[in-house]
């Protein structure tokens, strides 16, 4: 995942702080210094690092130490609140058309991912109720048009094109057919080259000129690293973009790009592209941001992820059941299904404070939930839904059916059962009805969301046996 070196760094240097109770301006200018070195190492822009640490100094021996931090505490906040800053402040949204539909155009260097990114944000605006229309006016790479379409076809969102006619004609032609039938937005993808060139940007351009796109969104690869920032600045200058989609953060990426996009062109980051399914974009949080890169978790994305992988339907059965404090093992089977749902296990886990951190990728086993549903599927319909009944003959059987050990079984039974107790203790809440409440809680007292999330350490060790 993006930014790991970045933060171990970072980690590494509050510690040197942490270990003094009382700080001097010396202590905290040798710490901004390996600060600075950590962020020139994540590929950060040279003058993006320098002022960056210039400004965290002079806040850090000015401040006055709150009463409730220690002056580490105190430094540490005052980076988070810098880098929160560094990369926008806020969230920033998608301008939306007075009168639809809203015309979205997509540019970038080609194999940034334009495409499939237009795919993915045509998903997510459908998700939230629109109707979007894709449009391929990248007509010159070879298959570019039929890629649009097979993205089309497995988010069920209509393509728009006109074979290898004139870009700028397809634009305006798209627009027209939106308005005619109703789409909402209209996702222009355009052709990229290998490098920027004169009739790249002249096209791009002309179809700006011709359609007067809402968003000009440059999608650009986070693997690419300072030539990622000096590609937005070129399309910035020439064009005029609106903001950012940086993709491949779920990547072996030293992340500096995304901490130097918006200090160098002044336009924020949008989107992040997470992963290769076409659900893996998330709209970009730099407080968010700030916080995984400096190991604190992300609970509210968190939050967010388990809402979208909530299945309304089998949460209101299991809500039944967690009434009447019942939880069997099919309960288990669909919770695992529902929390692959949320994306790989190793990137979630790194959300969740005080957890993320402590716990190494090569410590989370992904195939573990594999495991797991082959000893529940070796059980009959009975012992899933009884498992009371399960006594060391049919232990022995579901462990010769599954390929596992008996050991294998009786260390499934004996977590299952520490679920069930948790079960028992949350049976007369309302599960699904309070994502709300808690989300706002958690905005209130991130400190009890890392204390309450602190709490499923304890099942770390009995998860990674298996």
């Amino acid at each position: 995942m993006a930014f790991e070196g970045l933060s171990e760094r970072l980690e590494n240097s509050f510690k040197k702080l942490r270990a003094k109770g009382k700080l001097t301006e010396a202590d905290v200018k040798e710490a901004m210094r390996e600060v600075r070195l950590a962020l020139l190492e994540a590929d950060v822009n040279y003058k993006v690092s320098k002022e960056f640490t210039a400004k965290v100094t002079e806040r850090a021996i000015g401040a006055d130490v709150m009463e409730s931090l220690t002056p580490s505490q105190m430094v540490i906040k005052i980076v988070n609140e810098e880098l929160t800053e560094l990369m926008g402040g806020t969230e920033a949204r998608l301008t939306i058309a007075k009168h639809p539909p809203t015309i979205i155009m997509m540019c970038g260097l080609q194999g940034s991912g334009k495409t499939t990114h237009s795919g993915k944000l045509a998903l997510k605006l459908k998700k939230e109720g629109h109707r979007p229309l894709l449009v391929a006016c990248d007509v010159y790479r070879p298959a570019a048009i039929k890629q649009l379409q097979v993205v089309g076809s497995q988010i069920d969102v209509p393509v728009f094109e006109m074979g290898t006619a004139n870009p700028v004609d397809i634009a305006q032609s798209a627009v027209k057919y939106a308005q005619d039938h109703g789409n909402d937005y209209v996702i222009i993808d355009t052709a990229g080259r290998l490098h920027i060139d004169e009739a790249l940007m002249e096209e791009l351009t002309n179809i700006r000129s011709t359609v007067h796109p809402h968003e000009i969104l440059l999608v650009i690869d986070a693997m690419t690293g300072q030539d990622a920032v000096n590609v937005s600045k070129s399309f910035n200058d020439t064009l005029g973009i609106d903001g950012v989609i940086l993709t491949k953060l779920d990547g072996d990426t030293r992340g500096g790009a995304a901490l130097s996009v918006r200090a160098v062109t002044g336009k924020p980051i949008k989107f992040v592209g997470t992963g290769e399914k076409l659900d893996n974009l998330e709209t970009f949080h730099p407080s968010r941001m700030a916080s995984r890169i400096l190991g604190m978790g992300d609970v509210l994305s968190f939050i967010e992820k388990a809402e979208m992988a909530l299945d309304e339907k089998k949460a209101a059965e299991l809500e039944k059941k967690l009434a009447k404090n019942k939880f069997d093992f099919n309960d288990l089977l669909d919770q695992f299904e529902q929390i692959e749902r949320m994306g790989s296990l190793k990137d979630t886990i790194k959300m969740i404070p005080g957890i993320g951190k402590q716990i190494k990728d090569e410590d989370i086993d992904e195939k573990a939930f594999d495991r797991f549903r082959a000893i529940i599927y070796s059980m009959t319909a009975e012992e899933r839904a009884k498992p009371e009944i399960i006594n060391p003959s049919r232990k022995r059987r579901i462990a010769a059916g599954c390929g596992r050990s008996v050991d294998d079984v009786n260390k499934l039974m004996s977590q299952f059962k520490q679920m069930q107790k948790m079960v028992k203790q949350i049976g007369g809440n309302k599960g699904p009805k309070m994502s709300k409440k808690m989300r706002r809680l958690m905005q209130q007292n991130p400190q009890m969301a890392e204390k309450m999330m602190g709490k499923t350490q304890t099942i770390r060790s009995d998860f990674n046996q298996y």
